[in-house]
């Protein structure tokens, strides 16, 4: 006998809407059923501690996909979240869906959900579903953001998914739909380790504001990780950044962008000439063996480390150098987000549900 429901909790994380999104409409499932509901923004509570719940209260974890994984600040959430007192969860992700003619296409969502689902199970809660929602990707330091009339067909598909799956929990069925993915997941989930350890930084080191920001700090007063700060009386984006574009696509100005060039440039000048001369120097004291798996990884992490040092140091000369008229507009007009082409990415005003 499926077991009743007596409340729901929905944890999300949002950066520009997706996930916040599919949040308010499996909460508007929920209430249409008079099941009590609280649904709760983990950027805006003390996500280190998380009260035990009732027994009898169903949880649910909804996020977007980042380098095809939950962002840190979500993994961190489950990480410490209180072990189970026989709770039944669910998880969902929001991923870069896209809309070929009238196919809609899935996105692909790596560990997001296999590597939350494992955590929570050995914390003793019961997966009763996991299903990703392919909303419209919102990553526009990669693509321009898609046209308005895609999104709102996108959208209008994925609250009747989101829905359905809904429904079918609070029914007290199981959902596994995101077993349908699983073997593209496992292939690409060595991308998401890569983006983890060293991915989210130099994204966070591409962001820039540029001669339209007029100091409104709207960006930093909406940023859901607090990791923009004023420094030389510009935005700067520190190490908290989570790349999830809510900045970049919600300033007024279209002040903010990613700067394409400098990021060019200074990934072939750290891999041409900076790691060069520090092999050249290592190899005149050591002589490196070759052929052995052990010896790579760890030049493996030294090529990350040095890396990560490097982006930090010309992050700062690069916000420095911002002063400098002329490379101003070098870099400046080598960032194709400064385009007009280069479309900001909105949700859908339409399809948006009040959350409760």
């Amino acid at each position: 006998m499926p077991e009743k429901v007596g409340q729901l909790i929905l944890y999300y994380f949002s950066g520009t809407g997706n996930a916040r999104n599919v949040a308010a409409w499996f909460a508007e499932e929920a209430q249409s059923r008079q099941i009590p509901t609280e649904v709760v923004d983990i950027a805006g509570i003390d996500r280190k501690h998380i009260n035990p719940f009732p027994g009898g209260a169903l949880i649910g974890f909804v996020s977007p996909t980042h380098g095809f994984n939950y962002p840190p600040v979500s993994m961190y959430f489950i990480f410490r979240f209180p072990r189970s007192r026989g709770n039944r969860v669910f998880l969902m992700n929001t991923r870069a869906g896209l809309k070929l003619s009238k196919w809609f296409v899935p996105g692909l969502s790596g560990l997001a959900l296999w590597l939350s689902a494992i955590v929570l199970l050995l914390k003793g809660y019961r997966i009763f579903g996991l299903r990703s929602i392919d909303l419209p990707s919102n990553w526009i330091s990669f693509h321009p953001g898609v046209k308005e009339a895609v999104v709102e067909s996108i959208y209008a598909h994925c609250k009747r998914v989101t829905k359905g799956f809904a429904s079918k929990i609070l029914d007290g069925k199981k959902v596994y739909t995101a077993f349908r993915d699983i073997i593209q997941d496992i292939l690409v989930s060595p991308i998401s380790i890569g983006y983890f350890f060293m991915g989210r930084f130099m994204l966070a080191k591409t962001f820039y504001a540029n001669e339209l920001c007029d100091n409104c700090e709207l960006c930093s007063n909406n940023c859901p990780m607090h990791a923009i700060l004023t420094v030389d009386k510009r935005p700067f984006w520190s190490y908290r950044c989570e790349s999830c574009m809510r900045c970049m696509n919600n300033c007024p100005k279209r002040a903010i962008e990613t700067s394409h060039g400098y990021i060019t440039g200074i990934m072939f000048l750290i891999n041409l000439v900076i790691l060069a001369l520090f092999w050249k120097w290592v190899a005149t004291f050591i002589t490196i063996p070759e052929h052995n798996a052990w010896i790579e990884i760890l030049l493996t992490f030294i090529r990350w480390g040095i890396t990560f040092l490097s982006l930090v140091v010309f992050y700062r000369i690069f916000h420095y150098l911002l002063r400098i008229p002329l490379l101003r507009d070098l870099f400046y007009y080598t960032s194709l987000t400064r385009y007009r082409f280069w479309r900001r990415y909105k949700p859908s005003k339409k399809m948006i549900s009040q959350l409760p």
